[in-house]
């Protein structure tokens, strides 16, 4: 099997083609690359930017640059001695535009008995055996149905019609009546959906791969890439949403020929993976908590606590873990009642259990987990504790409880394999997607894969946890942005700041709310907190992500019923740091403040991530500093001939300031040419040693197996560095003589004052001098 020593990730799109990603291979192996990561590239509903919603599983998308696409930028990766990682999309098709959709049409026009009636999750009982369509404005709006070329239309949406199923003077609506579907307005879907969808979004529709001819026919396109050497791994998103993970991950190493696959899995702090997953590891969001929280000063957290609470109006600030029940119960009870309402239905008769009990006592248990999923037999001893913490919240459903229970642990059983298909979906909605946004004392803390309790990590904790991971995973991932990232790694590095300068936060974010006051002050230190670590950005930008948070975090608008006033003021707060002259300088004052402490967090943050144990990923673009916020701004269009110029300078001995953009691309390029051409000096993982004042504001680790490799040195929290009077006698142990990558200063075995190794950058990549 062909493993990577790091990857670059990709946004394949209408607007960048595999052919546009072809032209960039030269650049990426120069910038020290060792595969091309690539987003999915499978036809998707047209107009896709992220290509998640893919429609036709036989073919690579001509929108994407197709076949002919997929085959240059393979023979241009080979020529550059890359390999390629692709993004596949098992557990969900696209079904916005059935149009699109052949399998997902036949099924309107087929219904029960059409071949991929078998293929989509479809729960034909429920719903008088008619799948149920929300697309319509109202119930009301059958009368806008219009039969146009034996097609039923709703204004742009085109749906099949079965045969023989259209009379002599039927209306629309007479011929609607008779389809193996049923268009319902949008608002039922909550609690009437009668098929599985990826979380709650209605247009992706959930696939069975568990069937063999499914998994057969979803993957001849993708088993054609590795039979004719076009890929070499694959990321597999959103395993938690298949029936058998385990089962699907056998089975795809087998029709790959053995290839290196990694899952998006969160694991949640103290959870690993199971063993008898077949791939190498998970994309990286554990790795990406722990690198961020090097850079939170722990000694912040009471005051940022205190913070909160006056910004809630309480006298104790938000207790996450309460927070994070009552929004998945939110969730559980709201968009996605439908399915919970279907493990309910799935409860047997013998069971002598209300649906609305037992619908009431299964939400109640997800609720209490403290992970996305079990894998059961695989983590019984969670669900067990979960069933014990739901009945101690709720002891009305102890009865329920009980007679749930053995269901719930029936591995061979429908209820439970559903179950924990659906815990995952709650867990994503009610914590990443509004706990995130609820939960702001700082915005560092609140990452994809992150538990925001905890608050920091010194460089001893990390230490052990990169003992562990070169132990247990070598070959996962390690990452600092994606494309699901809420705030970029430079964003978050700004922000992390904050936790070393309290005070000031508390005076920037009083003066805003007096000039430009936003009605709901945890939103709003959420919102400020991005708007400085993001800054300088576009108008368009923020209030469009000022607007999502809103939205998500549910407590004073939503998406469903906008608070009007609400988003006016919240829109008038965003645009008062552009048009308001006070907020404007109260802004640049405070971001003053931050930097350039955050672009020192932003260094050795990228140092660590792209030299710790794994495989580092570096996310399109952010080899230069990158203030992205969350998707889609995480997806825009990347200057790349501007990294290739700098490239290119630095590569003629050019040294630029640490402010500088091409700081960060040394540190990227450097780092990955390494690992690349010098992976003996990566083999194992040991800390070194620190003595002085400020030991722990260093970071040092050395990556050699039975001999010296590559040192790894970052700073960490260094706006109290400088405040409590820089390095004085701090020191730092070389095992051998040594040389900077980033500057070429050579130093001497033994002691070396920090100040001195330090001087130019706040890191240093050091390599043994032989």
């Amino acid at each position: 099997m062909r493993t990577p020593i790091s990857t670059y990730r990709l946004q394949i799109r209408p607007g960048f083609t595999l052919q546009d990603a072809a032209a960039l291979t030269g650049y990426l192996s120069a910038l020290g690359a060792d595969w091309v990561y690539v987003s999915p590239i499978l036809s998707a509903e047209e107009g896709s930017d992220h290509g998640y919603d893919v429609t036709d599983l036989s073919t690579v998308d001509p929108s994407r640059g197709g076949p002919e696409g997929l085959a240059v930028l393979s023979n241009a990766a080979r020529e550059q001695g890359l390999g390629i990682l692709a993004d596949i999309v098992p557990n969900h098709m696209g079904v916005a535009s059935p149009g699109q959709n052949a399998w997902w049409w036949q099924l309107l026009k087929e219904g029960r008995s059409s071949k991929y009636a078998e293929a989509f999750d479809v729960d034909w009982d429920f719903g008088a055996g008619k799948i149920r369509i929300p697309v319509l404005g109202s119930d009301d709006d059958l009368h806008q149905l219009k039969l146009v070329d034996d097609e039923l239309r709703y204004y742009d949406h085109r749906f099949p019609v079965a045969e023989g199923t259209v009379k002599t003077g039927d209306s629309p609506q007479d011929v609607h009546a008779r389809q193996h579907y049923q268009l319902v307005g949008w608002r039922r879907a909550d609690a009437e959906l009668n098929y599985r969808r990826f979380f709650a979004v209605n247009t992706l529709a959930g696939v069975r791969v568990e069937i063999p001819w499914v998994f057969d026919e979803s993957h001849q396109e993708i088993v054609r890439w590795f039979r004719e050497e076009l890929v070499d791994g694959l990321r597999i998103d959103h395993p938690d949403g298949l029936a058998d993970p385990e089962g699907y991950l056998a089975r795809l190493r087998e029709a790959t020929g053995g290839a290196y696959l990694l899952v998006e899995k969160i694991l949640e702090p103290g959870e690993k993976l199971p063993e008898t997953f077949d791939c190498e590891g998970t994309t990286g969001y554990d790795a990406l908590a722990e690198v961020d929280r090097l850079f939170v000063d722990p000694a912040a957290e009471d005051y940022l606590n205190s913070l909160d609470a006056r910004l809630r109006g309480t006298e104790e600030p938000a207790d996450y873990h309460v927070m994070i029940h009552a929004t998945k119960r939110r969730i559980a009870d709201g968009i996605l009642r439908s399915e919970i309402l279907r493990l309910a239905r799935l409860v047997p008769e013998a069971a002598q259990l209300p649906l609305a009990k037992a619908a009431d006592a299964i939400a109640e248990v997800i609720c209490w987990f403290p992970i996305y999923r079990t894998y059961l037999p695989y983590g019984q001893e969670t669900l067990l504790e979960a069933i014990g913490q739901a009945g101690n919240h709720r002891p009305d459903l102890n009865a329920v409880l009980d007679g749930l229970k053995p269901y719930l642990l029936d591995t061979q059983g429908e209820l439970a394999r559903r179950f924990q298909q659906t815990s995952g979906m709650v867990m994503a909605k009610g914590v990443e997607d509004t706990a995130f946004f609820r939960y702001s004392r700082l915005g560092t803390l609140t990452e994809v894969g992150a538990d925001p309790t905890e608050f920091a990590l010194d460089p001893q904790g990390f230490h052990q946890r990169m003992v562990r991971r070169q132990a247990e995973l070598p070959l996962s991932m390690t990452t600092l942005s994606t494309h699901d990232t809420k705030r970029s790694e430079d964003t978050r590095a700004r922000i992390s700041v904050i936790s070393e300068a309290v005070p000031e936060w508390e005076l920037f974010l009083g003066t805003v709310q007096e000039l430009a006051p936003i009605p709901d002050g945890p939103l709003a230190a959420l919102v400020w907190q991005a708007i400085a670590g993001a800054w300088p950005a576009e108008r368009g930008r923020l209030q469009s992500f000022a607007l999502k948070a809103a939205r998500e975090a549910g407590n004073s608008t939503n998406w469903t019923d906008p608070n009007q006033e609400f988003e006016r003021q919240l829109a008038a707060a965003v645009d008062a740091a552009f048009d308001v002259p006070e907020v404007a300088a109260a802004l640049e004052n405070f971001v003053a403040e931050l930097e350039p402490y955050g672009t020192s967090n932003s260094l050795s943050a990228k140092l660590i991530q792209l030299a710790m144990p794994g495989v580092p990923d570096v996310y399109q673009g952010t080899e230069f500093r990158d203030g992205s916020l969350t998707d889609p701004d995480n997806r825009r269009p990347v200057d790349f001939q501007a990294r290739i110029a700098a490239l290119a300078g630095l590569d003629r001995g050019e040294r630029p300031e640490y402010t500088d953009d091409a700081a960060k691309l040394l540190v990227v390029s450097r780092a990955l040419r390494l690992r690349r051409d010098r992976p003996e000096l990566f083999g194992g993982y040991r800390a070194v040693d620190v003595r002085g004042e400020a030991a722990g504001h260093v970071v040092a680790f050395d990556r050699g197996a039975d001999r010296a490799g590559v040192v790894a040195v970052g700073t960490r929290l260094p706006k109290r560095l400088a405040r409590e009077g820089g390095w004085r006698d701090t020191s730092i142990d070389l095992p051998v003589k040594s040389r900077d990558e980033l500057t070429g200063t050579t130093f001497s075995a033994g002691s070396v004052p920090v100040a001195t190794l330090l001087e130019r950058y706040p890191v240093a990549l050091l390599v043994p001098v032989d």
